[in-house]
């Protein structure tokens, strides 16, 4: 498999060289390991820290006004970047009002208007 030289000084050598390789990746090895345990450590204190989605949110438009757009439930992964949080009654009187409700979340079956 592979060509070894015949003498014994020359094996031996050969051998505290790869000693001492294995060694250092073994060093390697634990610092990535350390790094990666510290970086999901971090993740998870960033997440424990995030508030929670509030319960309704609007979606407003980029025009001027900044025209409410949509109703969603809090965390609805479709309504976009312009959103403000509102209570339940804000968002009972914009759905009343003609204000879209999401077809993903359903604020207004999660309400209970429909």
């Amino acid at each position: 498999m592979f060509d070894l030289p015949p003498d014994l000084p020359r094996l031996r050598t050969l051998r505290t060289w790869h000693a001492m390789v294995v060694r250092e990746l073994d060093t390697a090895i634990a610092a990535r390991e350390r790094q990666a345990a510290a970086d999901e450590e971090a993740a998870r204190n960033r997440e424990a820290r995030r508030p929670p989605p509030p319960d309704w949110t609007v979606s407003r438009g980029i025009d001027a006004r900044r025209s409410p757009v949509a109703v969603h439930i809090g965390g609805c992964h479709m309504r976009g970047k312009h959103v403000q949080a509102v209570s339940r009654d804000d968002a009972v009187r914009l759905l009343a009002d003609g204000v879209e409700a999401c077809a993903h979340c359903r604020p207004d079956t999660a309400l209970g208007l429909l």
